[in-house]
């Protein structure tokens, strides 16, 4: 059932128990990191597990970590993928949650990357547990339930949030779907430096911030050094997407540091309180930013399904979230 796994240079401190403390290294040290969380059920009870994927000059790591019984992670397993250990591509691994097995089977021998973190075909990633899969990523679903002889469990899993970490001088790029049965769409991040006055004045550079959806301008923020935190609504075909920024780390801090957005979409049925409860705990979020406790650690205070729902807003909004670290390189 077991294979030997190694485990990947850009997780091997996870096990020192400090997982932002790694998060922060490996970000610093250039590498991409893309963070998916789901709520499902393992072991009786609805928890939360974290589909991690790394890259560096040498591997892909992906790692699969789920929620102890107070939010913490405690049970995790850790996959290598060096271009030379092509057995080690598929295999399985078990860690006993709460007194139950959980099995990770994967197979990414033929996994198509297209230049992402992430695979984006040809393979698949199950999480199986009490002979249930309850968790499958990937397009061979067919051989999924082959190799592990399971069926797929009556509740469906959902993705709560998604954490990407990307890396740029000026312009940060991603691609994001926001419901399930959406398309993919091209979201882009510009920070620029304009310039004020005329020639008989003194220039002044003033930043200024761009956020485009598909190549459409939505959101144009001047004077960002006054504005370097707040929100917007962006309507995206008959979805509102609510997008908070907070870009002071950018703007004032020295060093590579990273801003923070968090785009939350609003479904037509979502109320007014329940947008007025996001707006208030985003915004709180987001203010907590200045202080020396780095947002990637206030973004991932909780792990509970209770520290996640302060985010998402009451039960009528999406359960999506997406944060993007934007990590400026100079």
């Amino acid at each position: 059932m077991q294979d030997s796994i190694g485990i990947p240079a850009c997780f091997s401190s996870l096990d020192k128990g400090n997982d932002d403390h790694v998060l922060g290294a490996v970000t610093r040290s250039g590498q991409s990191v893309y963070m998916s969380v789901y709520r499902t059920k393992i072991a009786d009870h609805c928890r939360l597990i974290t589909i991690t994927w790394c890259k560096n000059l040498l591997l892909h790591g992906l790692s699969i970590s789920v929620e102890g019984p107070e939010g913490e992670t405690q049970y995790s397993c850790k996959i290598e993928l060096k271009p030379w250990y092509f057995w080690r591509k598929q295999g399985s691994k078990r860690f006993i949650v709460d007194g139950k097995y959980v099995d990770v089977f994967w197979d990414l021998k033929a996994a198509k990357f297209n230049g992402e973190i992430e695979p984006t075909s040809e393979y698949y990633v199950a999480v199986v547990c009490d002979q249930e899969i309850v968790l499958l990523l990937g397009d061979l679903r067919k051989e999924a339930h082959k190799r592990t002889g399971c069926k797929k469990s009556l509740i469906d899993p959902i993705l709560v949030s998604r954490k990407e970490h990307i890396f740029g001088k000026r312009k940060f790029s991603t691609k994001a779907k926001f419901h399930e049965k959406g398309r993919f769409h091209e979201i882009s991040i510009e920070c620029k430096n304009k310039s004020s006055g005329d020639l008989s004045s003194v220039t002044e550079i003033q930043p200024e911030l761009e956020i485009r959806f598909d190549g459409h301008l939505v959101i144009h923020v001047k004077h960002l050094q006054w504005k370097f935190r707040g929100n917007e609504s962006v309507h995206l075909n008959k979805m509102r997407v609510e997008v908070f920024w907070d870009v002071h780390d950018w703007l004032f801090s020295p060093g590579l540091k990273h801003a923070l957005f968090i785009l939350k979409p609003i479904l037509p049925s979502s109320s007014t309180s329940s947008l007025s409860s996001l707006l208030s705990s985003s915004s709180s979020l987001l203010s907590r930013s200045s202080s020396s406790t780095p947002l990637s650690s206030q973004t991932e205070s909780s792990g509970s399904v209770e520290g996640l729902s302060t985010i998402s807003g009451s039960s009528s909004s999406s359960e999506f979230s997406l944060f993007l670290y934007a990590w400026k390189i100079e």
